[in-house]
């Protein structure tokens, strides 16, 4: 009995700092989530379409609020975000880029890939 109190414990988050690679791989599913509630409001925004122009004038009046934007802008971020670490996956799929200097390396490169091109979108569009 006495064995297993000698057991190592794995360590407490407040202890365990994850490595950027590991928050960008939650962060990708995170963002899988987020473009799935995106696909559904896109269907309502269908819905709303097919109901006529007071259904649609409706679904526009609570779009145009401050967090119908959020959740747009946090939506284009979803989508270039998934994007780009798509083709950081396609990337290591050529055998490329699983040194330890390039890993943090091209996880920064995505993240401010994935921010520019939300900016690009959000000033043009």
């Amino acid at each position: 009995m006495t064995a297993k109190n000698n057991r190592p414990t794995s360590p407490h988050l407040q202890v365990y700092r994850l490595p950027l690679t590991g928050i960008i791989s939650i962060s990708h599913r995170i963002t899988g989530v987020f473009l799935s509630a995106g696909l559904l409001i896109f269907l309502y925004i269908l819905f709303a379409l097919s109901q006529g122009e007071n259904a649609y004038m409706a679904m526009q009046g609570s779009a145009d609020g401050w967090l119908g934007k959020l959740f747009y802008l946090g939506f284009v971020y979803a989508l270039f975000f998934h994007l780009c670490h798509g083709v950081r996956h396609l990337w290591w799929d050529l055998g490329e880029g699983f040194e330890p200097d390039n890993l943090h390396k091209y996880a920064l490169i995505e993240l401010i890939s994935a921010l520019l091109l939300t900016l690009f979108a959000w000033i043009f569009i």
